[in-house]
This record gives structure tokens, sequence and C-alpha cells, in this order.
């Protein structure tokens, strides 16, 4: 049996974790906002605030990028690897188990790995046996093996 997030699953965590990027947008605005005039120190803080607030705003596009393009549900289970599963693949040193999904999605002890990731992209669509290399960074080319799917 694979296991895999559903696309109702999927959807509720990222939906519960874009709830609490806004509240932290909401405290970083209050921080940020100026209040009377401050001296050099004051302004780097704010400086620094600002460009914290340009990153959360980056993070809050992706997720509702990510909640508006719901995956179609997928067939029964055949073995491969689709964006949601939970894989366990051998890096060279033992099996390690992780979720192919986003950042956003990690919980219950399982790390993740991103689909836009080189292995994440060379995972995608893998059978469980197969043996995949990808380039981890130019001209450094690893292997993965797919030990299993859920």
């Amino acid at each position: 049996m694979t296991t895999t997030l559903t696309a109702d699953s999927r959807a509720e965590v990222l939906s519960g974790r874009l709830a609490e990027l806004y509240i932290e947008r909401k405290q970083l605005l209050a921080e940020v906002a100026p209040v009377g005039s401050g001296d050099e120190a004051d302004r780097a803080t704010n400086v620094d605030g600002h460009v914290r607030l340009a990153m959360l705003e980056q993070r809050i596009v992706a997720l509702e990028s990510d909640l508006a393009m719901r995956p179609a549900p997928r067939p029964a289970a055949d073995g491969t690897v689709s964006i949601g599963d939970v894989v366990t693949v051998d890096l060279g040193d033992g099996p390690e188990t992780y979720l192919l999904g986003s950042v956003d999605e990690a919980g219950g002890g399982v790390d993740v790995i991103t689909p836009s990731s080189p292995l994440g992209k060379v995972l995608q669509g893998a059978s469980v046996g197969s043996t995949l290399s990808y380039a981890a960074r130019p001209g450094r080319w690893l292997q993965a093996k797919v030990i299993a799917v859920g």
C-alpha cells in the first residue's frame, strides 16, 4: 500500500501552513510600520524587517500557487513515485525515508525532498528498484536507488 498525501490532505496541510504565514506576515507588518522618526539603528532594523517581509511574501505566493494547482487524483498505486508519496531511497549509506513534496508539508518525522530539487526531479515517475543518477551540483553525479514507495 502506497503512503500518499491525498489531494485533500495535502491541501489541508498547505492551508494550515498558509494561515500560519498570514499571521506571521501580520505580526511582521506591525513591527516594520514606521512610528515617528528614529536613528540609524532603527532604520537598519526597518530595512531588515522589509527584507524578511519580502521573503515571507514569496513563500505565501508559492503556497497560494501550490494550492491553486491541486493535482488531479492519481490512479491506483502502481509502484511509481509521485508528488505527495513517502518514498524510501538508498543514497549509498542505507535506506532513508522522505516525502516528495513541499517543505511546507514537512512533518510527522519525515524529511522532505522537493520536486524541483535534482533528486526530486529524477524521483518523479521512478519505479521501485530503479537506480537513478542525478547531478547534485555541476560535475558531481550521485546515485539513489528507490527501495519502496509508501
